[in-house]
């Protein structure tokens, strides 16, 4: 690019200032299965303190994109909370904002049918806000991301849309994500649908380029496509079912690669969208230097900050301390007399004496009884685990009490499966 850096800053600030981020935070995440029987998926908690929507949130912010609307239907209740007392700060009038957009049957009765339907609903709604670009993001993935260069690219390119994708191994989209075949020069030649064979990169055997979600869309031609896709029947209304592989060959669709900026390799993203996926994600937290850097005070995540004490560790005894290693530890956790080794620990969760927490991720208000042993485990929100509890050594054991053990050998436990009559939409 022939534009120095500060020309090239002011173009990219122009861009950003002049786009409104739309965020689809609808999705169920049933691979998920007990974790979001009772919250959406971007409302799930990750990290110790953040709810998975806060980095896609976070992102727009650190990036400049500060109109921004949140798409929401399943379950909605604990993500509207967290937007409303967590990010209602941004709320600065008609250039900066986190604006709600819940299933409201605004256009003929329906809720969203699909995440194009969910942008068509709204359409009189973006109209107002009058963007020069639109921003289309999912907000249930991991990950850290400047969209900046994402929209410089999309104007560069005089492309209609852009989609930014990952490389993948084959295995790993599967039936998973959307897969792109692209030319010489960056364009989208053919789109695959969550394909079971995945076409590999050329040069690349047995990696793809896997679509993240994340659209560059010129106002006026998503206004265009999903009005079209509207008036559709037989359309599932949806960009990577329909939309994207209507509009290939006529016009300008372009592969954003995303990179870390750094040292242009693979940059860090997670879906999430397993049980296992989730534990591994929380687990590479904890380790020494992890991909995912959380302390970078350059790119905050930005989240609802619980009002809890510090964190806590309690006597010192030889057969009964209080201590936490290789580990993460939350605001408001206790460990009293208690070994945790491997594990992340969220908000004002206690363990108590005697009892041994390794390799397991707890989410707020976890409460571990005296002498339990929790190994290998996903313990979701207010789960109370009685004295004497082990859980995670003996997978027959796990699912002969009703707990969810995976294909890695991780024991999810909620606290209906323990009898406790406490529904977390929180």
């Amino acid at each position: 690019m022939d534009q120095s850096n500060s020309e090239f800053s002011r173009h990219v600030s122009l861009l950003t200032r002049d786009t409104l981020a739309l965020v689809l935070a609808g999705g169920q995440g049933s691979r998920l299965y007990e974790l979001t029987s009772w919250r959406a998926k971007p409302a799930l908690y990750f990290g110790g303190k953040y709810r998975i929507i806060d980095f896609a949130l976070s992102n727009c912010i650190n990036s400049g994109v500060r109109r921004i609307g949140v798409l929401t239907q399943y379950k909605a209740h604990s993500l509207i909370r967290h937007l409303v007392h967590g990010w209602s700060r941004f709320q600065a009038g008609a250039r900066e904002f986190v604006e709600i957009l819940p299933a409201s049957q605004r256009v003929g009765g329906e809720w969203y049918r699909g995440t194009a339907d969910a942008v068509y609903q709204n359409l009189d709604i973006f109209r107002t806000h009058d963007p020069r670009l639109v921003l289309v993001l999912a907000g249930d993935h991991i990950y850290k991301m400047d969209y900046g260069p994402f929209l410089a690219m999309h104007d560069d390119k005089g492309a209609d849309m852009t989609v930014s994708c990952v490389e993948l191994p084959c295995e790993e989209a599967a039936g998973q994500f959307g897969v792109m075949t692209v030319d010489e020069n960056g364009r989208v030649i053919a789109f695959d649908e969550k394909p079971e064979k995945p076409n590999s990169i050329p040069g690349k055997p047995g990696i793809c380029l896997a679509s993240m979600g994340n659209y560059v869309f010129n106002t006026e031609f998503l206004y265009e496509q999903v009005i079209k896709d509207a008036d559709t029947p037989a359309s599932a209304h949806d960009f990577g079912k329909n939309i994207i592989p209507a509009i290939i060959k006529d016009y300008q669709v372009y592969a954003y690669p995303f990179r870390d900026p750094e040292t242009q390799q693979q940059a860090y993203w997670r879906d999430v969208g397993t049980l296992d996926a989730f534990w591994e994600a929380n687990m590479e937290l904890v380790s020494v230097t992890p991909q995912l850097n959380l302390y970078d005070q350059k790119w905050p995540i930005v989240t609802l900050q619980t009002q809890a004490p510090p964190a806590k560790f309690v006597f010192d005894d030889p057969d009964r301390r209080g201590a936490a290693i290789q580990s993460m530890v939350s605001g408001g956790c206790v460990v009293s007399g208690a070994e945790v080794r491997g594990s992340l620990l969220f908000s004002r969760v206690t363990v108590n004496s005697f009892s041994s927490v390794k390799g397991s991720v707890l989410l707020p208000d976890v409460k571990v009884g005296n002498h339990c042993r929790i190994e290998n485990c996903i313990i979701d929100a207010g789960a109370t685990i009685a004295d004497g509890d082990v859980i995670g050594e003996n997978h027959d054991d796990d699912r002969e009490r009703g707990f969810r053990v995976t294909e890695a050998g991780r024991t999810l436990v909620t606290p209906d499966m323990l009898g406790q009559p406490l529904h977390h939409t929180r």
